[in-house]
């Protein structure tokens, strides 16, 4: 509603509420000519008010309506118990029904007007909200703060506790809509619309306002910035802040309820936001196993599975210092979380089957995988046997300790794979759902979820670049033409969650590979740029871009569905990756002469094998799907 109706509509308000009190006061016989002169002076002086003290800046639409309305019905049903009381005693009340009607209105007014009191005294603020006429300025003493996002959610901000978190004096809102512009939220003005940040920064930096910190509530676009201006403000000192999220601030005493947004969102899409109850449907009261738990996914797994309530974590890894910081950070976050770690190599079978027979786990989440190309194009036999063999081994534990489930984490490198890692992933993808239960057969039901790049993971390209950054350059990249799926360690997972829990829920173990939605590909000459813009940089003129050319396994563009695949949605951010003839089965005798060259060091003949065995994998014909009996456990 506008600035003028609000007003309008108020003098109204105040002419039927003078007209009203003279009738339960003096009766209908007092609207005379004068009372009516009088109830348009009252207007006019109500009119007068609201803009000298600007009270139609404040939206009506975030009034607490349900605690009035509930108010108002605690009155309403006093008056009405009183009046049929008094009625069956035969007890005549004076004035009738008009004292009845005034003692509604002023029991409602009462009852709100004792708690308004009591809210203000513990916010601490009732003599300021009853002296100040203007908008409160910034306190000297805070950091200030620019507030970005939508009116609603800034006003749910403004009107959570202020102890809460980092402290900060907000001087103003930028919202997504033009037409809020001029609002008032909680004592705080809507300074314009997202377009209009370069004159609104100006402005507060002539009033001596200069914001020491942006926060960014929901989904406000960080895109809409810019990198080169996000950049510029970084270089300026202004911290950009993101509120904590369920998995950041559980089971936290204390901490912040900012915190600082982390490269990877303001290189990512925005995010997908899903519904979080099958996720936790699928988890809690169960007890999980996640291998790789130390790693870059597999850690954020934990994290996210520890937040669904499950009744044993289990967590392996190979690599003691990631399993050690990752078991002291679930501790500290989740202290009744029961959970163990696990110091296990996925490449010992008789261990993997010690600890599976002892825990018992109802899900298994494989995480663990040697995924760095270059280094597994070199290491083609530790390759094998971490991602292949591995991979056997914890769908075989799996198998026989009885789980219910097994999802693998696979990778787009899988799909028409030119390197030895994406070849040992195609494989461990067709080994570990041979594990699987068929139709009525025993076994785990099996999900494989296959996704491209995730920002920040341990080796990737964005931690590569910020140390290239820092350094001064230059930033090197393999080719111009270089393309890549992203998405941030947090989204990806939330996605793998999900994609499993709608596995589960199946009334037929999936046929198909499950695959993420990762948006549009990213060209990585790009991203270099942005991330030399972020740090108020110029690309090419403080910090050099220099091509090296492809390296052994790489390709230019990434997939996530193959030749002999095609994709049929399965739910929002999730698609299925559905063979077009039944998959042919690795032989157990292909699987023992592969393991035996991988043993030996044969690393021709680990690499003639392996890609002899995605050929096959990648069939289009019916007809030359082996028959093969899968391995048993």
């Amino acid at each position: 509603m506008g600035r003028m109706a609000k007003i309008v509509a108020h003098m109204v308000l105040a002419f039927t509420a003078l007209l009203l009190a003279q009738v339960l006061t003096a009766g209908p016989e007092a609207l005379d000519p004068p009372v009516l002169v009088h109830a348009v002076l009252f207007a006019i002086c109500a009119m007068l008010v609201e803009i000298l003290f600007r009270v139609e800046r404040s939206p009506w639409r975030f009034f607490a309506a349900s605690d009035g309305l509930r108010l108002a019905r605690s009155a309403l049903l006093t008056t009405l118990t009183f009046a049929l009381v008094a009625y069956v005693i035969g007890v005549r009340q004076p004035g009738g029904l008009r004292t009845l009607v005034a003692a509604f209105v002023l029991m409602t007014g009462l009852l709100a007007g004792l708690r308004i009191v009591r809210r203000a005294l513990h916010e601490k603020n009732l003599a300021e909200s009853l002296t100040r006429l203007r908008p409160a300025p910034a306190s000297p003493s805070l950091p200030r703060l620019l507030i970005v996002g939508s009116a609603a959610e800034a006003e749910a901000f403004l009107r959570g506790p202020a102890a809460l978190g980092e402290r900060y004096a907000p001087v103003g809102v930028l919202t997504t809509q033009a037409r809020e512009t001029g609002d008032e939220l909680g004592g705080v003005c809507v300074l314009g619309a997202l377009d209009d940040f370069d004159q609104v920064m100006a402005q507060l930096r002539d009033g001596g306002l200069q914001p020491a910190a942006l926060l960014f509530l929901g989904d406000a676009p960080l895109g809409a910035f810019g990198t080169e201006r996000l950049g510029r403000l970084k270089t300026e000192g202004v911290r950009l802040l993101r509120r904590q999220g369920l998995v950041e601030m559980a089971g936290a005493a204390t901490g912040g309820a900012l915190r600082e947004i982390s490269l990877e969102e303001l290189l990512s899409r925005a995010p997908v936001r899903l519904d979080p109850a099958p996720v936790r449907d699928l988890i809690a009261g169960r007890r999980v196993l996640v291998t790789g738990a130390g790693g870059s996914i597999g850690s954020e797994l934990a994290r996210q599975i520890a937040a669904c309530g499950p009744a044993q974590l289990i967590l392996l890894d190979a690599a003691e210092a990631n399993l050690f910081h990752i078991d002291r950070e679930l501790g500290e976050a989740w202290p009744g979380l029961p959970r163990r770690d696990v110091l296990c190599d996925v490449r010992d079978a008789a261990r993997l089957n010690l600890v599976f027979a002892a825990e018992k786990p109802e899900l298994v989440f494989h995480a663990a995988a040697l995924k760095h190309v270059t280094l597994v194009e070199n290491h083609p036999c530790e390759g094998v046997r971490t991602n292949v063999l591995g991979s056997r081994n914890v769908a075989a534990a799996a198998k026989a300790a009885g789980a219910a489930h097994l999802a693998l984490i696979s990778t787009d490198k899988a799909v028409a794979p030119a390197s030895v890692m994406g070849a040992t992933k195609r494989v461990a993808e067709a080994v570990v759902r041979q594990f699987g239960a068929g139709e009525g057969g025993a076994g785990p039901r099996v999900s494989v979820v296959r996704f491209g790049n995730v920002l920040g993971s341990a080796g990737s390209v964005v931690p590569i670049f910020q140390h290239q950054i820092a350094r001064g350059g230059p930033v090197t990249l393999t080719d111009a033409e270089v393309e890549r799926y992203f998405m941030t360690i947090p989204e990806a997972v939330q996605l793998v969650l999900r994609a499993v829990a709608l596995s589960a829920a199946d009334a037929h173990p999936p046929t198909g590979v499950l695959t993420l939605e990762m948006g549009e590909p990213v060209k990585i000459i790009d991203l270099a740029r942005r991330m030399i813009e972020l740090q108020g940089l110029v690309p090419d003129r403080d910090i050099e871009i220099r091509i090296t050319g492809l390296r052994p396994g790489e390709k230019l563009t990434e997939a996530l569905v193959d030749v002999n695949e095609t994709a049929r949605p399965k739910a929002e951010g999730v698609t299925e990756a559905a063979p077009l003839a039944p998959l042919p089965l690795i032989p157990p005798a292909a699987l023992a002469k592969l393991e035996a060259a991988a043993l030996a060091g044969d690393e021709f003949g680990v690499r003639a094998q392996l890609f002899d065995l995605v050929e096959r994998l990648r069939s289009t014909a019916p007809e030359k799907a082996r028959t093969a009996k899968a391995p048993q456990a």
